[in-house]
């Protein structure tokens, strides 16, 4: 029995002898559980010991089932573990049974070095949780995305182009154009339009020139909104694989010198990918050209165009802070109750899930699609890690996506068929025979049955395939009396790989070399060695002949 307070005064009772295993076994994995649950040692809760206890019952049952059942800690073999990590599933499940059962074990001094080496290899799984986008998806959120943002854009884009023309004096004064571009003014340097300060209504003046008091007629003119910066992330995200935290945090990008000049800007992007608590990010750069509609850089030319007048006030505002992604409140306490929000003055930073599911509604979709379109393009599109390690993108993000299990059959397939094909080119697959047989041909290297329904030349015409390729094929015999003459083969053909070119040898001799090798496995090493000794005068200069080419037609 183990009995378990925890920090806050709570206990719980477990009783190993329940466990299926022998007495040594529930003496041992009692006392180890007892060390986790003593003070300081690692277990400050009921719940965690709990959730262990299921854990390590599983492990004890698995023992009991096995025919050759090990009667202690003492007892367990590398075998016996392999046999429990091959039988829990791939998932975090799995993991997290594996690790657990791992970590008490090798506290106990009794386990064996070999099962300790074979606890350190990894246990591949996979999440699995978070699926691809189909291909009709994909299609469906970019575009939505796209209509966002380039309405945004556009609107931003010409509103400050009034404003540019009203400080170059081009408007009449007091005109409606001139009243907008004096509006716009205002909103530029403190973040919104002329208003009454306890109605926050627009002030009468320039009512008639904004043509209206709601967002898309005032602050709007110049900054985007929440749900407007989250079409931007994902239009980010769906180009670069990044995932939501990195573009939320990404600094502006610098400009190449002399790149804009040229007309294709080059911007170099300082990423961040955070870790877990108590670890550092993980840092990179990337540059990317605009080099037109279709470049990756052109949607940060865009970003950049966006957020400028949000950049500029906000440099006035807070020097320090150094983000891409600007977006202006909608209300004073708009999203301000989201985990790490971030806000100066009217403006917000950055996008996160919350966010992006709001933005999902708005255009007709379910959820928000930042994480699992990071997972699209990094598996399906870019084929690359995204600030992951190969291993990381391989266990993680690869192997439970089904649309990549899907696009790897064919290549699987092709493997399994070259795999085929090179064991038909490097395995011995004449016949072993003890005695030659009446009708059977002799050739340069061994007997042949049927010279006339050769696999290498079409049928009835005779075989006109090298007498080396008669190692490869099924109506060779051979019989002890070709051993002298195969096994020197062998031997000149490894002669001949120190003086040929590498590319001649793969090509040329190989293939032969790998057969005979094959050959010498399936009779044995001291059978080859008589065969060597054996050797004759005939033997060597029929070889010579047949790596002369003497015989070829």
């Amino acid at each position: 029995m183990v009995t378990h307070r925890d920090a806050r005064g709570r206990k719980r009772a477990y009783d190993f002898s329940t466990f299926s295993v022998p007495e040594p076994w529930q003496r041992s994995l009692a006392a180890l559980f007892a060390v986790k649950c003593a003070p300081g040692g690692g277990w400050d809760s009921i719940e965690s010991s709990e959730a262990s206890w299921y854990v390590v019952r599983p492990f004890a049952e698995f023992l009991s089932e096995l025919d050759d059942m090990p009667m202690d800690v003492d007892r367990l073999t590398a075998g016996h573990w392999t046999a429990w990590r091959l039988s829990l599933p791939p998932s975090t499940n799995g993991y997290t049974k594996y690790s657990t059962v791992a970590g008490l074990l090798r506290m106990d001094a009794r386990l064996a070095r070999p099962v300790r080496e074979a606890m350190a290899q990894r246990f591949a799984w996979a999440s699995g949780g978070e699926q691809a986008y189909r291909p009709e998806e994909f299609d469906q959120i970019r575009p939505a995305a796209r209509r966002t943002f380039r309405a945004a854009l556009l609107r931003i884009r010409e509103n400050t182009a009034r404003l540019a023309a009203w400080r170059e004096d081009t408007f009449v004064p007091d005109s409606q154009e001139w009243l907008l571009g004096e509006a716009l003014d205002v909103l530029a340097r403190t973040g919104d339009v002329p208003v009454y300060e306890k109605r926050r209504t627009v002030r009468k003046r320039y009512r008639a020139a904004l043509v209206g008091g709601g967002a898309e007629y005032t602050w709007k003119r110049l900054y985007l909104s929440r749900k407007e910066a989250v079409a931007l992330a994902v239009l980010i995200v769906a180009e670069l694989g990044l995932n939501a935290t990195t573009v939320s945090e990404m600094p502006v990008p610098e400009t190449l010198p002399g790149t804009v000049e040229a007309g294709v800007p080059v911007y170099r992007l300082r990423l961040e990918k955070r870790r877990r608590a108590g670890h550092r990010g993980q840092f990179e750069s990337r540059n990317l050209t605009d080099s037109g509609a279709d470049s990756c850089g052109r949607i940060i030319s865009e970003a950049l165009e966006a957020t400028a007048a949000a950049r500029r006030l906000l440099g006035r505002l807070d020097a320090d802070i150094d983000r891409l992604l600007v977006w202006r409140q909608t209300t004073p306490h708009d999203g301000q109750g989201y985990p790490k929000a971030v806000r100066v003055g009217p403006f917000g930073f950055g996008v996160d899930e919350t966010g992006g599911s709001a933005w999902a509604r708005s255009v007709g979709l379910s959820g928000s699609p930042l994480r699992r379109l990071r997972k699209t393009v990094n598996v399906l599109h870019r084929r690359e890690p995204g600030q992951n390690s190969q291993d990381t993108h391989d266990r993680v993000y690869v192997v439970g996506e089904p649309q990549a299990q899907q696009a790897a059959v064919p290549v699987f397939a092709e493997g399994a068929l070259d795999a085929v094909e090179a064991a038909r080119r490097t395995v011995f697959t004449a016949c072993l025979a003890d005695a030659p047989a009446a009708g059977d041909l002799e050739t340069a290297t061994v007997d042949c049955s049927d010279f006339e329904h050769s696999p290498f030349s079409p049928a009835g015409q005779g075989c006109a395939a090298s007498f080396l390729l008669c190692t490869a094929c099924p109506n060779a015999r051979v019989t002890p009396a070709h051993h002298p003459r195969l096994a020197h083969l062998l031997r000149a053909l490894d002669n001949l790989h120190g003086v040929v070119e590498p590319t001649v040898w793969e090509a040329d001799w190989a293939d032969a070399r790998a057969r005979l090798s094959d050959l010498r496995g399936r009779i044995g090493a001291p059978v080859w060695q008589s065969a060597l000794d054996a050797v004759t005068d005939t033997d060597r200069v029929v070889i010579d002949h047949l790596l002369n080419g003497d015989f070829d037609s």
